[in-house]
Formats: structure tokens, sequence, C-alpha cells
């Protein structure tokens, strides 16, 4: 990562967005400053109530300083008339609001978003709420774990015969934050070309289900669908498998055959795992009573650091479980300056500081969280005449006319590419049979598991052979023809391939190209073969995924974070880089590594572990600050909720439900310090009240009394919960090879104008390559049918066959 005096790529430095988020998603904001927009942070005159909440030090919120670097700050109280009025004189000259949050001021019947377009048609208005404006759902209450509940992450979390595992606490807020920053770049794209504005009625809910670890959407190759998953939580340790070594744990990722043969052969080769059934992954599966005991003892002697140095000489992905201390000394995060010093009151805390690297340069943190109204008076003077706006085209879908070369593969990949294909571009999956993605791997015959198809709908399939020349200069041809290129490969790999982006930008000066990466371009770890779960490891978040006091008790394996996460952060670099295109001409460069994104969600407990090591612990399912909060056991096989009391008013709402009025007289439950000091008292009624309830049940009726409460609900309950019917969250996508009626999730959000996302069919692979080489390189039949004979160009094996056949006829 390129650090230091060089002076940042700002791509959207020219984007206002006035931010009245509080509590709620506030990082979407920090991500569209850190990218370069001029985000004003709107605070009521006694501040921010988020100023008060969130991680603390000595009365200082870590959260909110995290969540607002890079902002500016600007007093303005929507209660009184003089406030609306300058309000609304911010508006005119601004390209987004973000509003909403528990504490954030609310826009008044007089200042509503409807109004705010009247005053501004250009303007978008990203409404943020924790179940939508909408359905049945649309004044409960949410709350983080509560989110992980009702959105299935909790039905993945834990172990069997144990009761589930809340996921670590901040996932929930910073997954949706990651969704409302590209929601929201979405339409300012569809802005920047229509010059219309928007309405967006953004849903956590649904943000969280489509973007944390989505039931409908494109799955690990280790992992089947999570709507197949059996009922009770499956011990899924052996999909990635954590393996105790002389100081401490290690993580490998066997997935492919080859990464199996190179087990072996690092093992030594040992007789009873010599069957050539194990290079199969569902083989080895079945065989874990076989095999694990193998890795077991082979691991048990070598370090931490021997098994990962070791592993990259034989080519087995593996990384060292980090605790959130080695993290700090780690050499691939101080070669890539991972960490910047921040002040925090009298001292000096660790941030991480980047989530993107534009053009090769790392590109975050410059500015602090601002005090309370630290920029008003120049926020209320400047720019007093509104800039010009384009001119209104024709509405039409956001990316129609864009063309994206698609080289992404399993999960990072594969879904950064699906939020173009969806909105309207041209991608083309350019792909390989001799190195199949991840997810084609076990599609059989049908060339399509629900996995790829979910991930991979609206797009194109070109098979291309990048390592031959003629392959490279059909690809060079696809170039110059194309706005960005889409990679997730080891970095070094296009340049070994000799096409690199030096060798792009030579071919198209006007192309972006963005990559994602487990380890990022640089840095020791970099050339590392990385996916999420050896993320995970790497960064401290397995350790902290696990049952206290349980030294195997760790329960991330299942889930996908951060892989959808840090496509979205993809997909919002890439939109900043072609708004920036429109004013230079010029293409660039956007790197994503997923060790950013995840510890750069994690920011505020690291500054908190920097300030007090050993801060950050193993929290399980007690979260502390109030009771009760937790999970519950309901009637029923495995059935569970999670019960989230924050304030004394959620504390008398319980009380009333559970029949325990007289709480109400006793001094000690007066304050959530009393509350936690008899939690075991409290809990102990209500877990006898709700074990004879259903879980549905007591979740709708403790949410309509104003209790934070959520089911633990699984993916095959999803189509009959009302407030995804009401808000139409899932869809059939049109795939063939599954009746052409394929459950899929739906978009981003509820737009006003953009619609709803198109629903095409994934491609078989090879099914799209005459076509694109006719229309996109002008190719006649002839040549095509030459360099397919040749094996230059790859198409479905039964049009191969039949072309075969009339050859020969």
């Amino acid at each position: 990562m390129v650090t230091g005096d060089q002076t940042p790529a700002l791509p959207i430095s020219g984007i206002r967005v006035l931010d009245l988020s509080d509590g709620l998603c506030e990082g979407a904001g920090r991500i569209l400053a850190d990218l370069g927009a001029d985000v004003i942070k709107i605070e009521s005159p006694s501040g921010a109530p988020s100023r008060l909440l969130g991680v603390r030090d000595d009365g200082i919120s870590l959260t909110f300083a995290a969540a607002n670097v890079n902002k500016r700050s600007a007093v303005i109280d929507l209660d009184t008339a003089d406030g609306r009025e300058d309000f609304l004189c911010l508006t005119r000259n601004a390209d987004l609001v973000i509003a909403g949050g528990p504490g954030a001021q609310e826009l008044s019947a007089e200042v509503t978003p409807e109004k705010l377009l009247q005053e501004n048609p250009a303007l978008i208005v990203l409404e943020l709420s924790w179940f939508g404006k909408t359905g049945p759902y649309r004044d409960w209450i949410g709350t983080n774990d509560v989110l992980a509940a009702v959105t299935g992450l909790l039905a993945k979390s834990g172990l069997p015969d144990r009761e589930p595992l809340l996921p670590p606490e901040h996932l929930v807020d910073a997954a949706a934050s990651s969704q409302a920053a590209w929601t929201a770049m979405l339409a300012v794209w569809k802005q920047a070309s229509s010059g219309l504005g928007e309405l967006i009625d953004f849903s956590v809910f649904e943000a969280v289900a489509v973007s944390l670890d989505p039931a409908f959407g494109i799955s690990g190759s280790a992992r089947g669908a999570a709507s197949d998953l059996p009922r009770g939580r499956p011990d899924a340790r052996h999909l990635y498998p954590m393996f105790a070594c002389a100081d401490g744990w290690v993580r490998i990722c066997l997935l492919s055959a080859r990464q199996w043969s190179n087990m072996f052969e690092w093992m030594g080769r040992p007789e009873e795992l010599s069957d050539p059934k194990y290079a199969v992954l569902r083989e080895r599966h079945k065989a874990e009573a076989i095999i694990t005991p193998v890795l077991k003892k082979f691991f048990a002697t070598r370090t931490r650091a021997q098994v990962v140095e070791e592993s990259v000489q034989f080519g087995v992905p593996a990384a060292g479980l980090l605790y959130p201390s080695d993290v700090f000394t780690a050499p691939h995060y101080l070669a890539r300056n991972t960490f910047v010093d921040v002040s925090v009151g009298s001292r000096t805390a660790k941030m991480p500081q980047n989530y993107f690297e534009i053009d090769g340069v790392g590109i975050g943190y410059r500015t602090p969280a601002p005090s309370v109204g630290e920029h008003t008076a120049d926020v209320l003077v400047a720019d007093p005449v509104p800039r010009p706006r384009r001119s209104t085209r024709e509405q039409h879908s956001p990316f129609a006319g864009l063309r994206v070369l698609d080289l992404g593969v399993i999960v990072a990949g594969a879904e950064a590419g699906r939020l173009f294909s969806d909105w309207g571009a041209d991608v083309i999956k350019v792909e390989n049979r001799q190195y199949p993605d991840g997810n084609r791997q076990s599609a059989g015959p049908n060339d399509v598991t629900q996995s790829f198809a979910r991930g991979h709908r609206n797009k194109r399939s070109l098979g291309l052979n990048l390592r031959s020349e003629r392959g490279q200069e059909l690809f060079l041809d696809l170039v110059r023809k194309s706005d960005v290129l889409l990679s997730n490969f080891k970095p070094g790999t296009l340049e070994s391939l000799g096409i690199g982006y030096d060798t792009l930008k030579q071919t198209n000066p006007r192309l972006i190209m963005a990559d994602s990466s487990a380890f990022g371009p640089a840095g020791p770890w970099s050339r590392r073969m990385g996916y999420g779960p050896l993320v995970r490891a790497s960064t401290g978040l397995s350790w902290l995924w696990s049952y206290p006091g349980d030294d195997d008790g760790f329960s991330d394996a299942i889930t996908i974070y951060p892989d959808h996460v840090a496509s979205r952060f993809v997909a919002t670099a890439v939109i900043a880089l072609l708004i920036r295109r429109e004013q230079t001409g010029l293409g660039g460069t956007a790197s994503v590594a997923q060790i950013d994104v995840l510890l750069g969600q994690m920011a505020d407990r690291f500054m908190a572990e920097s300030l007090h090591p050993g801060t950050l612990t193993i929290a399980g399912n007690f979260r502390g600050g109030d009771a009760p909060r937790g999970i519950f056991r309901c009637d029923g096989d495995d059935e569970w909720c999670v019960i989230d009391v924050q304030t004394d008013e959620h504390f008398r709402a319980l009380a009333e439900a559970v029949d325990m009025s007289e709480w109400f007289d006793r001094e000690a439950f007066a304050s959530a310090q009393g509350r936690v000091a008899h939690r075991d008292e409290i809990e102990q009624h209500v877990r006898s009240w709700i074990s004879t309830q259903a879980p549905r049940e007591v979740m709708t009726l403790l949410q309509k009394r104003g209790v934070p409460c959520g089911f633990m609900q699984r993916a095959s309950e999803f189509d009959e919960d009302p407030q995804f019917s009401a808000r139409s969250f899932l869809r059939f996508q049109d795939q063939p090879q599954f009746g052409g009626a394929l459950v899929a999730q739906n978009g981003e959000a509820v737009f006003s104008s953009i619609g709803v996302p198109q629903f095409g069919a994934a491609p078989i692979h090879g099914e799209h390559t005459a076509e694109v080489c006719a229309e996109v390189l002008g190719m006649d039949e002839a040549e095509i049918a030459e360099l397919i004979a040749d094996g230059i160009l790859e198409v479905p094996e039964s049009v191969a066959a039949l072309e075969s056949e009339r050859g020969t006829a």
C-alpha cells in the first residue's frame, strides 16, 4: 500500500452529502467521505446522540470516532423554523441526503423527502430504517443482534446441541453500511446520467439479508446453499478447519483437487490418505473422520509461522489464527501501514486507516471525526448559488451501455460483477475450462449450480484461453471496447500472463480496473492464496467468533463474510472512478483487500484494544450494558429468540409482556446497572415464560409492545416472513437448469424510479462465445469456428460436439 507524502486520489470530491444518520449505518457516510465526498454531519445543538453510544473510552465514543472520519459537522436544529430553512438551503446544493437512525433528527412534515426533491429535483434521499417504511414490521425496533437472528445469520452460528452463538455484534451494522454506500452510489450514477434524483427506502433487514451472508445469493464452493442446510446448526468446522499447533491454531482451506494434492505431498504422502477419491471435495467431507486425525497429528508440532511458511512452499491456502493483540505487530500489517495513530482525548489510539487503494494509493483517514458544529459557519456560507445540473435524459437502467469484463471467481468476484449486471451493464464473464470457477466445479452436466446461478445472473459467458497468445490478443480487443475490468485473482496473476494494468492502460486509457484480494496487492502476505476464512483467522475475528472458554468453539466456518461486503466496496469504488472519468476522460485502478474491509469495520474495537490491551475479548451471548440481552429457547425443536433490552422503556414493555409488572416497583430494576446486577433473576423468569411460546409469535408479541426481539429465522422460512413478502424480497430467477424458476434475492432497496434489478439467467460455460465475438469483436463465423477448433475459444460442450459431427459429415 502506498502511503505517506503522496497526494491520494479522491475520485468523488465533487459530491456533497448531508449526513443525518445517527446510530445506524453511520459508516456509509464514512465510506463516501474516504472516496472524497464532502460529507457534512448534520447535528442538533446538543450533538448527535451517537457521540455517546457504542464502544467508549473515558466518555468518548470510539464507534463515533471511527464512523465519522473525514466528515465535517454543522449544527442545524430541524425543530426550529430557522434550522429547517438552513437545511433546505443546503439541500438545494447537495447531491445526497442520508437520514435515519434511532437518534437521528427526523425529516419533519415541513421537510419531507418529497419537499426536498421539489427544492432540488436532482437530490437523492436515502432513508434508513431497521425494517423499511412499509410492511408489517415498519414500526419494529431493530438492534444488531435482533437483525442477526431474523436474517438467518444466527441459524448458521454455533455448534450442534448447544445454544446458538451470537455473531460479533458489529457485523450487522457494518454490512448494512457497506450496502447503504453502494446503494447510494448506484443512485448517484443514475443521477449523473439522467439529472434526476431518487427517493430510497433502505431497510437494514433486507440489506443484511443480501450482503452479510445471503441465503439466496452465491455461496462458497465448500458450502451448499444456505436454504439447504439441515435444520440444526451443523458442525461445519471441517469445511475450513482449525488445527491446534505448537503455539496456537492454524486454519487451512482445501477446496480444489490441486490443493488437496499439494497437501498430500506436504504431509509426506501418508498411505491412509492415498485414495484418489480424496481429490474430490465432497469425498473428503464424507471421510472427515479419517482425514482429520491425520491432519491434527501433522500440525500439532509445528508453529503458526512454520505452518504458514511451509504452506506457501507447497501451495496450500493456510493462515495462523491471530489474537487481536497480534494484529498490531503482524509483519504484513506493519508493512502496509494498516493502522494510523489518532487522538482520543489526551491519548493516542491505533485505527485501521484505509478501505481503498485508488491508483495504487491508499485513501482513507485524513481528518478525525469533527467536534460538534466545528464547520457550521463554513457550511452555511459556502456555495450560495446552486451548482448547474445536467439536462434530464430518458430513464433507463443505471448501467445501460456499460461493458464490464468479469474475471471474478467464487464469491467476491462473482458478486461484484452481478451488482453491475443486475442494473443493465453488459457483463461478460471471461472463463476457461482448464481453470474453472470454483462455483462451477460441482455443477455436473448442467454446468450451473444454484449458487453459481444466483451470483452470475444476467451475465454472458465467453470461453477464452488467456494463456495463449491469440487468446490474449482477443482479450485486448475486448478491453479496447470495454469500460471496466473486474478480477479477484491472487495479486500478480494478470501480470504473469502479460496483461497487467500497464498493458491494459496502453490498450484503453479509459479502462477502470478493479481488483479484490484477501491480503491486498502489496505486503509479505500479498502473494498468498486467500479465502474469507483465512482473512477472518488473520484478523482475529475467528477467535472472537467462538464460545467463551472453549478452545475449539470456533463458529465462523459456515459464513462467507467478508466476501459479499468486500464486493460492495469494489463496486462503490468502480462507480467513483466512473464519475471521475466523466470529468477527466481517464480510467484508473481500485484495489480492495478483504483484510482492510474486515479490520476497518472493527475499527472501534481495535482502537479500544490499542488503548487497553485485552479489551477485545470473546463476548459470547452476553453483551452487557443492560438486561435481559441474549438468546432464549422457545417452544419447539432448536427454536430460539433474541431479546435485546437496551432502555428503561424496553424493560417496562417486557415486564408487562411477561406479566411481571411488580418489577416496576423494584428499585434495583430501575436502571440498566441494576438490571445487569440482577440479570440471573430476570432471565430466569423470561426463560420460563418464553419456553412455552412459538418463536415467530413471541417476536411479534414483544415487538408490538416495543421490545427489541427477533426469532432465529432460517432461510427455509423466508418465504413465510410477512415483511419479506410485503416488500417482494424474494423473486424467481429464470434459470432453465432449475425449471426456469429459481428463488433468488431482490435488489438493493426500494427505489422511487430506478425500479428492480434484471432477473435473467446465468450462463453455461461459453454460452455466448460466438455471440460476443461476432457482436463486440466483429468476427465472422469461419474465424470463430477456427478458433474454437484450435482451443482458443470455448463453447458449450454440446455445441462443440454438434459442430464436430457437422465437420465430419
